[in-house]
């Protein structure tokens, strides 16, 4: 049976502050982002917009949000096949492109590192890779593709 899920965010323009949106070059890019019992995240821009580098940005939350999503469903669906992973890491890359005064991803790819437990079947825990990436809820929203490269180590007995 299906299930709906909600979530809600509210997000203020903090950059309001330092002034108007007299200009382009002169208006600040800062916000914040929370939801309910949750830490406020400072967000920006991308400095390619006139955003600040210590801040995260829309894009890096995107490609955050699709790497976490890969990486919190393999753990499941690895919990279930009773498969140990002992360590995961992942370093995702996205590229935007723009077009007119938008633009768009053209695609994203995740590069999972996993370290499975010695006597655990290599194989499964590639196969599962390929099951997360159709199981991710968020790789299933986007409109452009979203890759992955794992990379499967065994540790050592």
């Amino acid at each position: 049976m299906p299930h709906d899920h909600h979530y809600a965010t509210h997000l203020i323009w903090t950059g309001a502050a330092q002034g108007p949106t007299s200009a382009y070059r002169a208006y600040s890019r800062d916000y914040t982002v929370q939801s309910a019992g949750k830490p406020v995240l400072l967000l920006t821009a991308d400095t390619a917009f006139l955003g600040k580098a210590e801040r995260y940005n829309p894009e890096d939350l995107l490609l955050a949000a699709l790497s976490g999503c890969h990486m919190l469903t393999y753990l499941a669906l690895a919990a279930r096949a009773k498969l140990h992973v002992l360590a995961y890491e992942d370093k995702a890359a996205g590229t935007m492109v723009e077009k007119g005064s938008g633009g768009a991803f053209s695609e994203v790819m995740l590069r999972p590192q996993v370290i499975i437990a010695a006597g655990h079947d290599r194989d499964l825990a590639l196969r599962l890779h390929h099951q997360a990436h159709a199981d991710c809820f968020i790789a299933a929203s986007m409109n452009f593709p979203v890759r992955h490269e794992p990379l499967i180590s065994v540790a050592a007995e």
